[in-house]
């Protein structure tokens, strides 16, 4: 019965939910197909007892993958140069053309041996797997703990990355359909354009990034039991969403899902003339669960320039901000870190004093202060072992703040990895690096699971390239790293963020796994109707 509700669900949710919303545009006839199948994204939690079988029935029926212009990709999703709002993707490196030489040799054998299209292949988990072992074969050291017949064998791949982990992401986003015409939606759609034209040239900017498409990705392509909703920098006028917006889809989810799916920030520009005198009544009106700030944003100095932003321990905005925040009882306060093409304000330097100023609250540092690497296209230069100098760049700056500010591993600063995990999957020996140097700074309590989706897609192929990933052991020898087991792990995709949040483990996944998700529909019609 739970796989023919499922299968009934998906269909009812493709047919009036994800085509709905375009079918009656201007663009309507030009709409290309929503998906292809795959058995990548069939409910989790009903593939063990009956195996390839129900999976075989459930993905007959045409379980919902990444849209069109998604796997239009001639690689994996993990090893394509997508961006987000906020960084430029790198070149492709030597490296990474070693790893699509070999999945260029491998992977069309492998889809034509399964009887999947190229497209059905990279956007299932063999797919993902194949990705993975890519990676693997352009490195001298294997970061990727996989089977050599995980590529091929689904019901080997699936039995590899399942987990019964609590998966709580803490950083997703959409653009609300009414605004993909602003200035906060033209500079995502902008940077996904520039990175990855081939595959964004037909991508309709009211419908791929929208909260259909969002619901989709989070709640039913991938395990993330809860979410935590933000936005980007911007006004109100401009933004991708607004904070009235970002409440309202909460409520929507918390009044037709029930409680526990989704938590919510609000976005706070301390820098802009009156925003300090309005945190009382954003707190009241919209109840976030902590706020959301950029410094890297405006100043009010000098209206316009962006180059200027402010910092938390200056005493023009940020002390008085972090002030304010703890007077009104937000103690959680998420700060974009990184990802800033290092211009100053998007240093993390300002972590470790605000964090011991106020040991009360507790700072999200969004990316980790990571720094979008470069390569020449023969020599990679990215993050290595911790270095204290001037020139530091990356998480070392985050690192030396918090020493220097006395902030030991288990305080009150947390690093988040949203997008920051996605650039590194296909950098194993930086990704090694930076997480091994965050467990010896933060502490294995203090790192927390964050996607940035829906700007990718689905989730659960960054959720099961994390499971797979290792510190090796020469990395642990050499730099003293701590190896990353799966209680580590699990403690990073959900239990810190629950601790955080201060969310019921166990009723969350029990809310999740009982979830059939016939909410969706509703959630997205009535989000649409809101008011402008």
């Amino acid at each position: 019965m739970g796989a023919l509700r499922w299968t009934l669900t998906e269909y009812f949710l493709h047919c009036f939910v994800f085509q709905a919303s375009s079918a009656n545009g201007p663009d309507a006839k030009k709409h290309p197909k929503h998906h292809v199948q795959g058995e990548y994204f069939a409910p989790w939690w009903q593939t063990s007892a009956s195996g390839s079988k129900d999976m075989k029935r459930i993905t007959s029926a045409g379980t919902f993958s990444r849209h069109e212009w998604t796997t239009a990709l001639s690689v994996p999703s993990l090893l394509a140069r997508l961006s987000s709002d906020e960084y430029i993707a790198p070149v492709y490196s030597q490296r990474d053309k070693r790893a699509l030489r070999w999945l260029n040799d491998n992977a069309p054998i492998n889809a034509r041996r399964l009887g999947l299209s190229i497209a059905e292949y990279y956007t299932s988990r063999m797919g993902t797997a194949a990705a993975l072992s890519a990676i693997n074969a352009s490195t001298e050291t294997p970061f990727y703990e996989l089977s050599a017949s995980a590529s091929v064998d689904r019901e080997e791949v699936t039995e590899h990355f399942r987990r019964s982990d609590l998966v709580i992401d803490v950083q997703t986003h959409f653009i609300a359909n009414h605004r993909t015409g602003l200035a906060g939606a033209t500079g995502v759609h902008n940077f996904i354009r520039q990175v990855a034209p081939d595959l964004f040239s037909g991508m309709n900017p009211e419908t791929d990034l929208s909260i259909a498409e969002y619901l989709r990705s989070i709640f039913i392509e991938s395990e993330t039991s809860l979410a935590v909703l933000t936005s980007a920098p911007g006004t109100e006028d401009i933004n991708i969403l607004s904070n009235s917006e970002i409440a309202a889809t909460r409520e929507l989810v918390d009044r037709l899902a029930g409680t526990g799916r989704l938590l919510h920030h609000s976005i706070v520009h301390p820098n802009l003339p009156g925003e300090l005198d309005r945190m009382s009544e954003i707190v009241s009106r919209h109840r976030p669960d902590g706020f959301k700030v950029y410094t890297l944003y405006g100043n009010a100095r000098e209206s316009g320039d962006a180059r200027n932003g402010w910092m938390l321990d200056d005493e023009q905005f940020g002390l008085p901000f972090l002030q304010r925040a703890e007077e009104l009882g937000v103690n959680i306060i998420c700060a974009h870190k990184g990802l800033s093409g290092l211009a100053p304000t998007g240093s993390p330097r300002d972590i470790g004093p605000a964090a011991a100023t106020f040991p009360q609250l507790n700072f999200l540092v969004y990316h980790s202060g990571y720094e979008v690497p470069f390569s020449d296209g023969q020599q990679d230069f990215g993050e290595r072992e911790y270095r204290d100098s001037a020139e530091s760049q990356g998480t070392d700056r985050l690192i030396k703040s918090l020493r220097d500010a006395g902030i030991e591993p288990g305080g009150n600063v947390y690093a988040e990895l949203g997008s920051t995990w996605y650039i590194l999957i296909k950098r194993p020996e930086e990704a090694a690096h930076v997480l091994g140097k965050l467990l010896l700074a933060l502490g294995e309590d203090n790192i927390l699971w964050g996607t940035d989706s829906v700007w990718y897609g689905s989730a659960q192929p960054l959720i099961d390239a994390f499971r797979a990933f290792e510190i090796p052991e020469s990395y642990q020898e050499r730099y003293g790293y701590p190896a990353l087991t799966e209680a580590i792990k699990a403690k990073i995709l959900g239990l810190n963020a629950a601790r955080v949040y201060g969310v019921d483990c166990q009723a969350t996944m029990q809310r999740a796994r009982t979830d059939d998700l016939a909410w969706v529909k509703e959630a997205v019609e009535e989000f649409n109707r809101l008011p402008r």
